[in-house]
């Protein structure tokens, strides 16, 4: 069984309350009386993508978990680099964050979906390019998750459809030459959420710092942001048949 934790939107700002929700998570993960796979912090590390935002998240995201990090819309991919993955500062400052992880049994693939000084999200050609070599050079039946920030899809939620990830058409085709993509994970929503994406299951990370009110949830426009729920997270598992389940938990402060 293979276990892999996934946390998102956790914008690490001059509040201490951004902090203190993190802490409470990435405590909560190094408490586990069991070894996970893999943590993965998919976007928006930084509110303001500033250098004082890394420093502090760069405190906050340890593990004794092997941890994989990816920017969002609110990161700023050159200071990302720098303060959360300093064995690539040589790499060009303003080229996409890709990461892979090869484990026992499965790949992680997180994808840079963020779009310098843009709140949609956009795979980049080179990003594409990265992937498909990774599918490629993966042996056929080893399952392979691919994470980004930004769903592909509309989730039916306006303001985040309005800045999902576009250009989503050349990802599906790519999807299709793959078999062993075994799903996606994004963040952006603050909302768990889960439906479907080129065929594959599409699994949404709750927010850490905040949850999104749905329309139907919403008291009206201005409210749509809910500070009082606790932050969540997702647990997705491959079992030793190959099948994906994910679960979703809350976490206390």
């Amino acid at each position: 069984m293979i276990v892999i934790a996934h946390v998102s939107d956790i914008h690490v700002d001059v509040d201490p309350r951004s902090a203190a929700r993190t802490r409470a998570v990435m405590r909560d993960l190094e408490e586990l009386p069991y070894d996970l796979a893999a943590v993965l912090v998919t976007g928006d590390v930084a509110d303001l993508g500033s250098p004082d935002g890394y420093a502090v998240a760069r405190e906050l995201l340890v593990s004794r978990h092997p941890l994989l990090v990816c920017p969002g819309n609110h990161d700023v991919r050159a200071d990302f680099r720098k303060s959360l993955l300093p064995e690539g500062a040589g790499v060009r400052p303003d080229a996409p964050v890709n990461q892979v992880l090869r484990g026992e049994g499965f790949v992680i693939a997180l994808c840079d979906s963020s779009v310098p000084g843009e709140d949609d999200g956009y795979l980049e050609d080179e990003t594409l390019e990265w992937l498909d070599g990774v599918l490629a050079d993966t042996p056929h039946e080893v399952p392979v998750l691919v994470g980004f920030h930004h769903p592909p899809v509309p989730l039916h939620t306006p303001y985040v459809d309005g800045i999902r990830q576009f250009g989503e058409e050349r990802l599906a085709a790519l999807a299709d030459r793959h078999p062993h993509l075994t799903a996606f994970l994004a963040g952006h929503a603050h909302t768990a959420a889960a439906t479907t994406f080129a065929g594959r299951p599409l699994l949404v990370a709750p927010g850490v710092v905040s949850t999104l009110r749905l329309p139907w949830e919403n008291p009206s426009d201005d409210e749509n942001v809910h500070l009082a729920l606790p932050p969540g997270l997702a647990f997705h598992v491959l079992g030793d048949d190959g099948r994906l389940t994910t679960h979703y938990r809350t976490v206390t402060v």
